[in-house]
């Protein structure tokens, strides 16, 4: 099977933000995305063009998600988000809903929020039941633009060494049902229980990447190449490599943090294609096992750096990580927004910030989402 690849200008950078949408006062999910929807096109069309629409519909009908154009810089890329985000701000403020970003909501019952009306969300919940039902996740999904083709299953590699980084930087999922579930990140364990979801096979080349997805298609596991929700995935209509570790983020900073160490990242991996290197791999349970650890441990985590086993707390890693990317982060016009990273490091990941909260009032998780509400709107953390 050939899969052909959009042409795409190197590391340039997309951004998806997926949000929930809450009541004001008590924090509990409100299923009312129809109605922000409705209301936002007919006061903004043009955030719904055909060609790039900027709002989305998502599988449950108390979340929508902003995406933004194709830009050069993070900077950029982050300011379309604020567009939008203000424009849906516009609509909920008047219907008396907060917007609220983490990995899972605290304590709402995953199987009282109402689907989406469509048949594919339908489908996979006929396929999947409960857990399909318990989907009640969040998350920050960055798309990088590669030149060519041939370079996307070794930069999927290069970005899989640093799951656990982003992993731990973003993980804020560690409520599930009002219960302390005692992760950084459930998201991370819950979706991975999806068909196709989870960890992506690692092929040596495109091939093997095409012939992964005829046997998909053949086999009836997938309809549609999109439907390959793995954390990282290449997409080749938009001829990207799309990094979906991350839980959802509350602040734009965070965001801002997370898609410049991925631009960085991709942009790193890129030039050393381009010079004839090749991209260090480590066997599959290595990866399986800093997945687990990064997502109950979060930024305490000590994670496996290379195929010889040798390991390091992930805080300390990521410190090497971002010096060595600082002259690329330069080149890139996003040197400010990788030094963000070291500000979430320094204060701490929303998993450490939610449970702050909710140990300063008693065990209330509706103060964390309140809080957590509060930050979005301010766009950072103090």
């Amino acid at each position: 099977m050939k899969i052909d690849f959009a042409q795409s200008e190197q590391s340039t950078i997309g951004l998806e933000w997926e949000m929930a949408l809450v009541d004001k006062h008590g924090g509990e999910l409100v299923s009312v995305a129809p109605q922000v929807l409705s209301r936002l096109q007919s006061e903004r069309a043009d955030l719904f063009e055909e060609s790039c629409p900027r709002i989305h519909q998502e599988l449950l009908l108390n979340t929508v998600e902003i995406v933004t154009g194709v830009h050069h810089t993070v900077g950029n890329a982050k300011a379309d988000l604020a567009e939008s985000l203000a424009a849906v701000r516009g609509v909920t403020d008047r219907l008396g809903v907060e917007l609220f970003s983490a990995g899972s909501h605290p304590f709402s019952p995953p199987r009282l929020q109402p689907v989406t009306d469509k048949e594919r969300y339908a489908k996979l919940i006929d396929r999947t039941q409960w857990w399909g039902r318990q989907m009640v996740i969040y998350g920050v999904h960055v798309h990088v633009g590669l030149d060519r083709r041939d370079k996307a299953m070794p930069v999927l590699d290069a970005l899989v060494n640093y799951f656990p980084h982003f992993q731990a930087l973003s993980a804020s999922s560690p409520f599930w049902s009002g219960e302390d579930t005692g992760y950084a990140s459930q998201r991370a364990l819950m979706f991975q229980q999806l068909p196709t979801a989870g960890l992506p096979f690692q092929f040596p080349d495109w091939a093997g990447f095409e012939a992964y997805v005829q046997d998909m298609l053949t086999t009836g596991v997938i309809d549609v190449i999109s439907e390959i929700r793995w954390d990282i995935r290449p997409v080749p209509r938009l001829g990207t490599i799309e990094m979906r570790v991350c839980d959802g983020l509350s602040t734009l900073e965070e965001i801002g943090a997370i898609a410049a160490l991925t631009q960085c990242l991709v942009e790193e991996a890129s030039r050393t294609l381009d010079a004839g290197g090749t991209i260090p791999t480590m066997p599959p349970w290595h990866v399986q096992e800093n997945k687990w650890r990064a997502a109950r441990y979060g930024l305490d985590a000590i994670i496996i750096t290379d195929a010889a086993g040798n390991e390091q707390l992930v805080t300390e890693h990521l410190a090497e990580t971002l010096g060595r990317l600082e002259p690329v982060a330069r080149d890139l016009g996003c040197a400010t927004e990788l030094r963000d990273v070291e500000g979430i490091i320094r204060r701490g990941a929303g998993y450490q910030r939610q449970r702050r909260v909710a140990e300063t009032h008693g065990g209330d998780l509706r103060a964390v989402v309140l809080e957590e509400a509060k930050l979005m709107r301010e766009g950072h953390v103090g």
